[in-house]
């Protein structure tokens, strides 16, 4: 029987940038969607595996940021589940290296790594059941199908149509390789210790033969991607394993909607019981919402599809909300329109007001194409149409329009506002 392991990377507070002003009040990793953190789809993707003995969670973000939710995680999963604490940013692959006694105690036979920042319909059993399968396996990559153009976003993959053999590796390239990306989702065997060291060996001696005083941190940052799959392509010992479930990154705030629609749609599946169903005494219900058992939606009020709706949220009569998350302690006041928005912690939005924004959805017209995380800002200067996201504690007044924008946290807003941060 395997033992295995997982290691979930989450990175630090200097990443996420992208992701404000949703970051600012939590570390993004544990950003609710579809009500659970982030991260905690990882975890239950992982615990669904079975020899599966421990999960590390490896980052940046002080313990006592992560040490609640770590906790709370033991308890629910009744798994092994811990933080490691990085002390400085050590690239994807460094924190590996660097926490190796941990990740090798107990001899596992192999170990998943997955980044963070992306959401999916997971398939690790069938993904393990691969990596078992090919004896001279050292790793698996999960891989997807892209459209030609976005491929080049993404680390792109070229691999033996008969073995599924990795061939050739490049991360982002600057004209077309391949239409298969990397998912950043692996299993990896013990053998890629000896490669790390190897890899981390040459950086000292690389930094220690050059003559510029650099941040000293530096020479430990190993990135997986160029510094361990581009050496293993072509080897024979890196396969693909080609999945064509749902699957997408989480970088910007306007992505959190999107990955909110899939993953209410995958309780279908897997937690029915976590969506709400329409009942006497509960609000029209459209679609998949999840609703915290803490908030009050008062009965005459419409939501879904796709809402998600945190704790102590309170929510007025006759509201409408769709393709949303309400996130804790909020409020919506009475026939308030709320449609592809994020509101955030202890905010309010008062009655007769409309707070709508702009899905980011990948094209329906193309196949395989992924969400486009656009720039906050087009060449012009203008801000691109996005969803629209109120940070923590802001206050919009009754009767106005919020369309398009991004208000930071602690505001509160005199008037209707199109197309504007405000800051």
């Amino acid at each position: 029987m395997p033992v295995l392991k997982a290691v979930i990377l989450i990175a630090g507070p200097q990443k996420g940038t992208r992701f404000r002003p949703l970051s600012l009040d939590v570390p993004k990793p544990l950003f609710p969607v579809a009500g659970l953190p982030i991260v905690q789809h990882h975890i239950e993707a992982c615990v669904k595996v079975k020899d599966l003995k421990e999960i590390l969670i490896l980052g940046f973000y002080p313990s006592n940021e992560m040490s609640t939710f770590v906790a709370e995680m033991n308890s629910i999963y009744k798994m092994n589940i811990r933080y490691l604490q990085e002390y400085a940013p050590l690239g994807t692959a460094g924190g590996i290296y660097h926490f190796r006694d941990q990740i090798r105690a107990g001899n596992p036979d192999a170990f998943f790594v997955m980044n963070g920042d992306v959401c999916a319909d997971f398939p690790l059993e069938e993904m393990l059941n691969f990596h078992l399968s090919k004896n001279s396996a050292v790793g698996t990559i999960l891989g997807t199908e892209a459209t030609r153009q976005q491929s080049v976003n993404y680390g792109c993959i070229v691999e033996d149509k008969v073995t599924h053999a990795v061939l050739h590796y490049v991360e982002k390239p600057n004209s077309y390789i391949s239409t298969m990306i990397n998912c950043g989702v692996y299993i990896f065997s013990p053998e890629i210790f000896p490669m790390l060291q190897r890899v981390f060996n040459a950086k000292q001696t690389e930094y220690l033969s050059s003559s510029e005083v650099d941040d000293s941190s530096k020479r430990e940052t190993i990135w997986l991607e160029r510094d361990l799959i581009v050496p293993l392509a072509g080897t024979n010992s890196a396969f693909l394993y080609q999945t064509s479930n749902w699957w997408s990154q989480i970088k910007t705030a306007g992505s959190a909607i999107y990955a909110n629609r899939h993953y209410l749609a995958l309780y279908n599946k897997t937690n029915t019981d976590r969506l709400t169903q329409e009942g006497e005494s509960t609000p029209k219900i459209i679609g998949d919402v999840f609703i915290h058992e803490t908030a009050t939606v008062d009965p005459s009020a419409v939501l879904g599809p796709n809402v998600s709706i945190g704790k102590n949220v309170k929510i007025g009569a006759g509201a409408r909300i769709r393709e949303s998350i309400i996130l804790g302690n909020s409020m919506v006041g009475e026939h308030t329109l709320v449609l592809y928005s994020v509101i955030g912690w202890n905010s309010s939005v008062g009655s007769w007001s409309r707070v709508e924004g702009t899905p980011d959805d990948p094209n329906p017209n193309k196949p395989f194409a992924k969400m486009e995380n656009n720039p906050l800002f087009n060449i012009s200067g203008q801000l691109n149409p996005s969803i629209t996201i109120l940070g923590s504690s802001v206050v919009v007044p009754s009767e106005v329009i919020l369309l398009n924008s991004i208000v930071l946290p602690h505001k509160e807003l005199g008037g209707s506002y199109k197309n504007q941060i405000i800051l």
